[in-house]
């Protein structure tokens, strides 16, 4: 099988060095950029599985290379932000990232995040497509789930732009119809991790969901907040 490419960028040589050697050993296939510029030409040039996102770069910051990555490729994005910076990790979720880490990093928790965002974009990156006779899909308001190859779709064939977490926290709603899940029980069944109450990067995948399906995002029909337990999704709205 061939090894998935990542793609370090930072301005840090040391950064670079480390996380470098460290996901070598681990058989994935690295390559380091110092910018945007840099970042840009690989992603042209290669096929690219995963992008580690240093948020602090001069010039073009980490929050717009990754509003960049997500709005032209569908590689994963971890970004990286400095300890105390709460709401650069809650901006960098928002931006389109996958998942994010604090700095000085974990080069252990690293590694699961890498896999755990890998094993959710599938084995090669990208979305798998299967007949379609094994074809399931959900239909809800002006969209259609399509859960086979990972898609979303209005009413009149354009396709909406999800993140792999997005996506996967979509589905997990699209197979729970009319079921209050609390955060937990959501983390559980789209992640696969436990939920903790300072972590505020489920609300905000949800509602950056409602700002993509809803007709008025204010005023939620498809993904309704049941006040005091969770959030519940009506696919007859």
């Amino acid at each position: 099988m061939q090894a998935h490419h990542i793609v370090i960028v930072s301005d840090e040589m040391d950064i670079h060095c480390m996380l470098r050697d460290f996901l070598s050993q681990h058989e994935f296939r690295v390559s380091s950029a110092d910018g945007g510029k840099t970042l840009r030409q690989i992603v042209c040039r290669e096929p690219v599985d995963l992008v580690v996102l240093d948020i602090e770069l001069p010039g073009e910051d980490g929050l717009s290379l990754a509003r960049y990555l997500r709005e032209h490729t569908s590689v994963g994005i971890v970004t990286l932000t400095v300890a105390e910076a709460a709401l650069d990790r809650i901006v960098s979720l928002e931006a389109g990232a996958d998942d994010c880490l604090a700095r000085p990093v974990d080069l252990r928790e690293l590694l699961a995040r890498v896999k755990a965002v890998l094993r959710r974009l599938g084995s090669n990156g990208c979305s798998v497509s299967m007949s379609s006779s094994s074809r399931r899909a959900v239909k809800f308001g002006d969209y259609e789930l399509d859960l086979t190859a990972h898609r979303l779709v209005s009413e009149d064939g354009k396709e909406i732009d999800l993140t792999s977490m997005e996506f996967l926290l979509l589905k997990t709603f699209a197979e729970n119809p009319d079921r209050v899940l609390n955060r937990d029980e959501l983390s559980e069944l789209a992640y696969d991790r436990q939920w903790s109450p300072f972590d505020r990067s489920l609300d905000i995948r949800i509602s950056r969901l409602r700002r993509k399906i809803e007709r008025n995002p204010s005023k939620p029909q498809v993904i309704r907040t049941v006040r005091g337990v969770g959030y519940r999704f009506s696919a007859a709205a």
